[in-house]
């Protein structure tokens, strides 16, 4: 079968199963509020269900976004008074660094903060944000010209970013943007390029981590933390590239983000199942492997990013590629009995442990918390006339 076959086998979600989707995900999201306005969703399940944990994990921004997602679709000053309290939490936890040191201020601040100031003016959202925008610039590294990601600043054995970050330079882009300080989008710049000149296999497969020399700033070595072995494509590294190349052409709409947007999300297809959402490494095509859901809610919300940003047949392909995508979604991953779940999309992976890579195992066939954000933001975009918290 080829790609193409493969992909209209799959029906789309169409205009009511969209408004039934969104509605379901809404009163998920309202139920609950009694366990998480003023506690954090652990980053991912445990049996299907989240436990309440303190605000102090890099996954904690997701869930407040959901929070707003679902204020907008229902216009109910419930979610929006959560949702201003949980910006509380979360200024907290920036004037205090509490659990900052490391690169996802974006992840953490932008569905939750910024979402708060450009919905409705909270500006000790602004205020978060800008903070989290500042803790983000000690990251960089002049010498390679890079946000690194874990680990003390500068120290040689972390001296590397990961793949993920393109989804935390909006931040940089959204402070610029706030106090007309240009030092903060020259960073997001830099990284961007970087990541493009080094992350990116010859087969458009991608590298989770990637290290730089620390004496010369020269590239070293890609490696994987979270993927199946280092040479293998990590699936959520993959679509954090795909998305992330539409994000950075939003910002910079340079033609070599379009043509490694484009050229990602192809090896992206090529290596996807009969149902369109992936194995949790792209190295596994069938078989009992775990899915990864979350990757499938990233890329539809790209796909849709960057149809808005380049519109013509290109745009329609691709919105008819993510309306297939979240169908398969809706279908036979979203939850839809809050008894069987209290997130929104089961069958997600955050970190499968191999015998060729570094990570915990947690989190594995269960929900996650950016994939149930993701999918919601998904959903959100492909009703319309969404603005963008990124």
């Amino acid at each position: 079968m080829t790609v193409q076959s493969r992909i209209e086998a799959v029906s789309p979600l169409d205009d009511d199963a969209l408004q039934t989707a969104l509605d379901q995900a809404c009163a998920q999201v309202r139920r609950n509020l009694p366990a998480f306005t003023y506690r954090a969703q652990n980053h991912s399940s445990v049996g299907n269900f989240y436990p309440a944990v303190d605000n102090d994990q890099w996954t904690a921004g997701f869930w407040p976004g959901q929070i707003w997602l679902a204020y907008e679709h229902t216009q109910d000053p419930v979610f929006r008074h959560a949702a201003q309290i949980q910006v509380q939490s979360f200024l907290h936890r920036i004037e205090n660094r509490i659990a900052t040191d490391h690169h996802d201020m974006g992840f953490l601040y932008q569905p939750s903060c910024v979402a708060a100031w450009k919905l409705v003016e909270c500006h000790d959202g602004r205020r978060a944000g800008l903070l989290a925008a500042d803790q983000l610039m000690e990251r960089y590294r002049p010498v390679g010209g890079f946000l690194q990601a874990w680990g003390a600043k500068g120290n040689p054995d972390e001296y590397r970013y990961i793949i993920d970050c393109l989804l935390n330079v909006p931040l940089l882009y959204w402070a610029s943007e706030q106090t007309g300080d240009a030092s903060y989008r020259e960073v997001a710049l830099t990284h961007t390029r970087t990541t493009l000149a080094h992350s990116i296999r010859p087969d458009n497969s991608t590298f989770h981590t990637f290290y730089m020399d620390p004496e010369t700033g020269a590239p070293s070595h890609g490696a994987t933390k979270q993927g199946y072995r280092d040479d293998s494509a990590w699936a959520r590294g993959q679509a954090w590239g795909i998305t992330g190349m539409a994000y950075s052409y939003r910002y910079e709409p340079r033609p070599e983000y379009r043509d490694t947007f484009d050229r990602l999300l192809a090896f992206y297809l090529g290596k996807l199942p009969a149902d369109l959402v992936p194995y949790w490494d792209l190295v596994f095509t069938d078989g009992d492997e775990p899915r990864d859901s979350s990757s499938a809610a990233i890329v539809a919300c790209g796909l849709l990013e960057m149809a808005d940003l380049v519109g013509g047949d290109s745009a329609e392909t691709w919105r008819d590629l993510a309306r297939r995508m979240l169908g398969s979604l809706a279908r036979d991953y979203a939850v839809t009995d809050p008894d069987v779940s209290n997130g929104q999309l089961l069958h997600g992976t955050y970190s499968k442990k191999s015998p060729f890579n570094t990570c915990r195992g947690e989190g594995v066939d269960e929900c996650v918390s950016w994939g149930d954000y993701y999918y919601l933001e998904a959903l959100t975009r492909l009703n319309g006339g969404w603005s963008t918290y990124w």
